[in-house]
């Protein structure tokens, strides 16, 4: 039997096509859009390269770039594979952002080819959203693509990170508990969860704005990762240096007993109940693997917990990238930015949690349908990239931004 998503994209043949903004109904119509009026903005350009985001695509066009190494959690499936996800992501930005995005999946796992053609095809795009590219290789092609003058931002790590916060923010609230004060346990050091532990221990962020946790652990398919385990690579020696202060040993089991927080970026049914009843009165679970959490939300509200989030929409408290990814890029474009900082994804994650006016232990996240909330991350994200010198607009429109 044929699924009825497979029916939709056999219906369709794809969920994306290319529309002009112009129609060519004459001679004059020809002459302006292509030969030869054309040539008087290619001048243009050629001599102010500026202007080509007041003359082109550029200001408001994302590539979505992957090579199907980590698609959902279907892992390595290869690029032909991924593109209806990237498809998926692209019609994403369309519609909750307004922006123009082009699906683009490369045959080959080689770092620095990746990174060759995405500083060869930049010149066409505003922004660059990295996509379902396996860790740590994504690491490294994400930050040496920083420098390449538009905004680099792999979603898997920072635009699941920037919901989580915000999602914690509001759990904490509906706990009672603060975020100095919480132990938090990840499972999980692949992209979403090194992303993670870096936001909460604060590493990279300004201080003036991050607040962050007590006590930080993170696991891996082996166990706690601490400072002497001979088996960690080099991302998984950086998690180390940033959490586990008490460098602690063992299992999953062992890290919960008194902890806060679970946040679950792993696998499916890790997580038992009795886990859940060692943890500290008010725990809060993010279950977030995808399609099956790594326990089901009633078990762990039957073990105690008081807020429970998962990754799938017919829980409540959906902890979803499509939350942050539309604003932060839409941010990003108007401000014209160089690139997506820290405390711009910062100022995205306070500005998502503020969007709850009044959380609850079944609402700790707006719906991902609101359409509200990309212009509020939007307008943070634009004024934080303002703040922190990383926007390019003229002078002119900085000033009347600030007011």
């Amino acid at each position: 039997m044929v699924s009825p998503a497979v029916e939709l994209h056999a219906r369709l043949k794809g969920k994306l096509s290319v529309e002009p903004k112009m129609r060519i109904n004459s001679r004059q119509d020809l002459s302006l859009a292509y030969t030869p009026g054309v040539a008087d903005p290619c001048i243009e350009i050629s001599k102010s390269p500026a202007k080509v985001y007041d003359y082109t695509m550029k200001g408001n066009t994302v590539a979505v770039i992957t090579d199907g190494t980590a698609v959902l959690g279907l892992g390595d499936i290869g690029p032909e594979a991924s593109l209806p996800v990237m498809e998926g992501k692209s019609l994403l930005f369309k519609e909750f952002a307004g922006i123009d995005s082009f699906p683009l999946a490369l045959r080959t796992k080689d770092v620095d080819e990746i990174v060759s053609i995405v500083k060869a095809i930049a010149p066409v795009f505003g922004g660059i959203n990295l996509e379902d590219i396996s860790a740590p290789r994504c690491f490294e092609i994400e930050e040496r693509l920083q420098g390449i003058g538009i905004p680099v931002m792999h979603d898997d790590q920072h635009g699941t990170t920037v919901v989580v916060y915000a999602a914690l923010m509001n759990a904490l609230k509906v706990a009672g508990k603060g975020m100095r004060d919480i132990r938090v346990v990840v499972n999980g050091a692949g992209a979403a969860g090194a992303s993670i532990c870096r936001m909460l221990s604060c590493t990279g962020y300004d201080a003036g704005v991050c607040t962050g946790v007590k006590e930080l652990i993170a696991l891996d398919s082996k166990g706690i990762i601490h400072r002497g385990r001979a088996d960690l690579d080099r991302s998984k020696e950086a998690l180390a240096s940033i959490t586990n202060p008490m460098n602690r040993s063992g299992t999953l089991s062992d890290a919960l007993e008194g902890a806060d927080v679970f946040i679950g970026v792993s696998r499916a049914n890790v997580l038992t109940k009795d886990m859940v009843l060692s943890m500290a009165p008010g725990a809060i679970v993010f279950a977030m693997a995808n399609p099956v959490p790594e326990i089901m939300p009633q078990d762990a509200l039957d073990a105690g917990a008081a807020v429970v989030g998962t990754g799938r929409s017919d829980f409540p408290n959906q902890i979803n990238n499509v939350l942050a990814f539309p604003g932060i890029f839409r941010g990003a474009l108007d401000a014209r930015a160089s690139r997506i900082t820290p405390g711009m994804r910062m100022a995205a994650a306070i500005v998502l949690s503020g969007c709850v006016t009044a959380p609850a232990h079944d609402s700790i996240l707006p719906s991902p349908l609101d359409r509200g909330v990309v212009k509020k991350i939007a307008e943070a994200v634009k004024s934080r990239a303002i703040a922190e010198n990383v926007s390019r607009l003229p002078i002119e429109e900085k000033a009347q931004s600030k007011r």
